[in-house]
């Protein structure tokens, strides 16, 4: 199945918003994450063709899309109005592989919400294909897409006061990886050595919006 995308020449639907923010800044608010990361993929495009004018910052989120140093903003405003889904290929941004060991303190409790071992639930996790909605909460934390309806589980009922640095966790329908020890409600299912953020680095966050991503089981 494919997630939709969007094109200019139709009305676009009815749920969706433009709101212009400031003098040079667009926040279109949308349904859903799918829906965001279609019109991320499809601005990206067109920005990196030259089709929107200078456009500084796309900026996705899990319902809204921030679109910042916009130089002709009457223009792009029009264009969204009038953008439409349609169907879309598969992701085609860098991919970033995630060696995980998976020992994680909810580990169990994540296996017996799916009704499966621990063992097949480490097979669940790395079985697919992962791209980065959009990034928050802390720098260099992205949240994570792909993982299927079926396997969403709730956030923890208290959060832990500290998780440490490249803990892989899950919460809804997102998994994510810490990048620096923070509080966090999230469910750990396992731990990574690769590094999230690193200042010395460029760009310093290894995840950016539209990055593929997979897992890939290691031993303890």
């Amino acid at each position: 199945m494919t997630e939709p995308h969007l094109t200019a020449g139709a009305a676009r639907p009815a749920a969706w918003t433009v709101r212009r923010v400031g003098d040079r800044a667009l926040l279109v608010e949308l349904p859903g994450t799918a829906e965001v990361t279609a019109l991320y993929d499809w601005l990206a495009e067109r920005r990196e063709a030259g089709e929107l004018g200078a456009v500084e910052e796309l900026v996705p989120a899990a319902r809204t899309l921030l679109l910042d140093g916009v130089a002709e903003v009457d223009a792009v405003a029009a264009l969204l109005r009038t953008a439409r889904p349609t169907a879309a290929g598969a992701p085609h941004g860098p991919l970033v592989e995630v060696p995980t060991v998976y020992d994680g303190a909810d580990l169990a409790e994540v296996a017996a919400l799916w009704g499966v071992s621990e063992e097949a639930a480490v097979r669940i996790h790395t079985e697919p294909g992962y791209v980065v909605a959009f990034c928050g909460f802390a720098p260099g934390f992205g949240y994570l897409t792909g993982l299927p309806a079926r396997y969403e589980v709730p956030r923890r009922s208290t959060p832990r006061g500290s998780v440490p640095a490249g803990s892989v966790a899950l919460a809804g329908p997102y998994t994510g990886v810490y990048p620096h020890p923070s509080p966090g409600g999230w469910q750990l299912i396992g731990r990574t050595a690769l590094p999230l953020w690193d200042i010395d680095r460029e760009p310093p966050a290894l995840l950016a919006p539209g990055t593929r991503v997979r897992f890939t089981a290691e031993r303890g």
